[in-house]
């Protein structure tokens, strides 16, 4: 349960189309189909009732943390400084800003690119995490995020996103929001899809990253779309992921990408109404130890005390009193201490298993032969 894939089986259609693929026996090199960009803007038409500019999407043969990396790699190009401490001295990028708890990918990509970055607090209200208000500290290269948010599945408000969006501006800062669960809406609620969200002045400093990985759970065939309504800032994008020998398009991502954005819609509205029934019976079962209530994806975000384990040391606890693996807080940030988030997209009966072993969660002695659970079952 401490990883954010789904242990559930992937969409037919993707299936289906994998084989026809292998059955054609030309594996060379491939180019982008230019099709490929108005099938996701009529995804984003036909899920998140939003218009997304075919010329603003890259289609693209890595995963989202591939191409966030390279992303940083234009950030930090674009958003070199004076250090104003040295007369003459060399020009270097500001920080990069993103909250905390937050993914934990955002702090390691950006020790990759050689990006100095700032965690910021994220105020918690009565219904959860909220998003940053006020000025940001500057001076400020890009703001990350992750929406909804990572590891508390929460959805942003879209005025808080557009005031995130507004700030950001304020500080030359460029707004990369990292939707790849965005997809994974529980009913009754809408994902604000950046670009589209904040207004039309702000676009050209927005950028929206997704993939199909998450959302039919098919990651292990990375593959991406970023949103890049700035044509400078997409060339540039471009150019830098030529450079790692990156190029639009890809054999077996694009035939996965299809055909999930053109028959995975059915499979998708059934896996969201499971993972909706599995989250009320498991957030039901932990009560107050769910610190914000999840409205996407499959996480939850646990406070470690709340449930009867040590907060410095909740995941070995878990392990040991239940037999079940967490995701530890402190991989978020400062400010997941004393927390842990759980991946609940399971099927039926194993997460009935996982139900029972959380009652042993309160008592001290060592789990000695656990449950071994069956194969996963169907949504």
């Amino acid at each position: 349960m401490g990883l954010a894939d789904m242990d559930l089986p992937g969409p037919p259609a993707i299936a289906r189309a994998l084989r026809q693929r292998a059955d054609h026996r030309a594996y060379g090199y491939t180019v982008c189909d230019p099709a490929g960009r108005s099938l996701v803007a009529d995804w984003y038409r036909a899920r998140h009732g939003v218009e997304v500019d075919p010329d603003w999407v890259l289609l693209l043969p890595c995963g989202p943390r591939t191409a966030l990396r390279i992303l940083l790699e234009t950030v930090r190009e674009r958003a070199a400084h004076p250090d104003s401490t040295r007369p003459g001295a060399a020009r270097s990028p500001a920080p990069v800003l993103f909250p905390t708890p937050e993914w934990g990918g955002f702090a390691q990509l950006c020790r990759a690119a050689r990006l100095e970055y700032r965690e910021l607090p994220l105020p918690v209200g009565p219904d959860g995490y909220r998003l940053p208000v006020g000025p940001l500290p500057g001076p400020t290269s890009a703001v990350l995020l992750s929406s909804p948010h990572n590891p508390s599945a929460r959805v942003w408000p879209a005025d808080g996103l557009r005031a995130l969006a507004e700030r950001a501006a304020e500080a030359g800062a460029l707004l990369v929001s990292d939707e790849v669960h965005g997809d994974l809406t529980h009913p009754g609620h809408l994902h604000p899809v950046a670009v589209t969200t904040v207004g039309p002045a702000l676009r050209h400093l927005v950028v929206t990253l997704n993939s199909v990985g998450k959302t039919f759970n098919c990651s292990g065939i990375p593959s991406s779309f970023a949103l890049v309504p700035d044509p400078a800032l997409r060339a540039r994008f471009t150019d830098a992921l030529a450079g790692y020998g990156l190029w639009e398009g890809g054999l077996l991502e694009q035939t996965v990408q299809q055909a999930a954005l053109r028959e995975g819609g059915p499979w998708l509205d059934a896996l969201l109404a499971h993972l909706a029934a599995a989250r009320t019976r498991l957030a039901d079962r932990l009560g107050p130890a769910v610190r914000s209530a999840p409205q996407a994806s499959y996480l939850l975000w646990l406070d470690a005390a709340a449930l009867g384990l040590p907060p410095q040391d909740a995941r070995r606890a878990l392990l040991e009193r239940c037999g079940l693996e967490a995701s530890d807080g402190t991989e978020f940030g400062p400010g997941g201490r004393g927390s842990l988030r759980l991946n609940y997209a399971l099927p039926g009966s194993v997460l009935a298993t996982v139900l029972e072993r959380l009652e042993r969660r309160e008592q001290p002695g060592r789990l000695e032969r656990p449950d071994r659970p069956g194969r996963p079952d169907l949504p």
